[in-house]
């Protein structure tokens, strides 16, 4: 196994982790901000049902993933360790400052700047949509792109229809709602990990491919294990700024509003990873929240400011990591 093949997989581990950081922690955010659970009872769920959804749904989004780049096989290692490298520093910068930021676009924007400085317009898998299918650049753009409004109008329809339904809701709804919060959430977990674990998963796929270690995209099972304790590892060791962010700082959730956040985003994450589709579970949950918020007509308790300054980082995720990982990939030559 050559050093460069090594790098890669370590950046790819590092990925799933700093994932761990951002997203993982969006699908316990609401069991923590409403006090249904304390944090260490939700990292137990995020952890198993983390590592059941890549290993009982499927790899569909880690052959869209494993599929973006089209570089010689010399040039694999360079190409996906220079992306990978831009999407953890992104994903730290987003960290430390509390915004949901989608470590997916940023994975993508990564592997199209290193790959476009590699071999240009023609090292990279455009794509689109085959039927109901994305593939390549295109078609994992347009599912992280579809997936936050779909976010945000299920849970406008769910908070509004359990309002209509519970409007005289006693105390006595309080355990049945603590026990759907619970549902969701492993729903949540379960989606997200079939989703966003998939996503480094499909990068190693694509290593161990070019360097001749497998004969297709199909990851060996060791590979999905370490991708679903890396991403646990980063929620338990790094969730809680996320969390504070979804919670409490977008607007601040009563145990009603999330539980229908979580189930409209695990609906959404769900079909995704069926359809193969990369989305952001903290795009799609952040999303969700503040049509949460507007389900219940409240628009002017969400907090603009920090909506905005989440807009702005999912706008210039993907033109910030590419010009990183070009910057990544010449280093990389360099030192090589």
């Amino acid at each position: 196994m050559n050093a460069g093949l090594v790098v890669a997989f370590v950046l790819a581990v590092a990925f799933a982790t700093t994932n761990g950081f951002l997203d993982a922690a969006n699908s316990i955010a609401a069991l923590v901000a409403t006090r249904a659970a304390t944090l260490l009872q939700a990292i137990v769920v995020a952890s198993v049902f983390n590592l059941l959804g890549p290993l009982l749904l499927g790899a569909a989004v880690a052959n869209t993933i494993g599929g973006i780049v089209s570089v010689t096989p010399s040039a694999t290692d360079e190409v996906i360790g220079a992306g990978l490298a831009a999407a953890v520093l992104w994903n730290l910068v987003a960290w430390s400052r509390g915004l949901p930021s989608s470590s997916g676009q940023a994975l993508v924007g990564g592997l199209v700047g290193a790959a476009l400085a590699q071999g240009g317009i023609h090292a990279v898998n455009w794509g689109g949509l085959h039927g109901r299918h994305p593939v390549g650049v295109f078609g994992t753009l347009i599912s992280l792109a579809v997936s936050p409004p779909l976010g945000a109008l299920g849970a406008l329809l769910v908070i509004r229809v359990m309002r209509r339904f519970g409007h005289r809701a006693t105390r006595a709804w309080g355990p049945p709602v603590r026990g759907g919060q619970w549902a969701m959430a492993s729903a949540l977990a379960f989606s997200h990990g079939a989703n966003d674990a998939q996503k480094s998963v499909g990068v190693i796929a694509a290593l161990l491919l070019a360097n001749g270690q497998t004969s297709t995209l199909a990851a060996p099972i060791w590979v999905t294990l370490v991708c679903a304790a890396a991403l646990t590892a980063g929620t338990a060791l790094g969730g809680w700024r996320i969390i504070r962010t979804v919670g409490r700082r977008i607007y601040r959730i009563q145990p009603i509003e999330g539980l229908a956040s979580t189930a409209a985003s695990a609906a959404v994450i769900f079909g995704a990873s069926l359809a193969g589709a990369p989305t952001s579970t903290s795009q799609v949950v952040a999303s969700s929240v503040v049509g949460v918020g507007g389900g219940r007509w409240r628009w002017h308790h969400v907090h603009w400011e920090v909506v905005r300054q989440m807009g702005l980082a999912w706008l210039i995720t993907l033109p910030v990591t590419g010009a990183l990982a070009a910057a990544m990939f010449e280093l990389w030559q360099w030192l090589t």
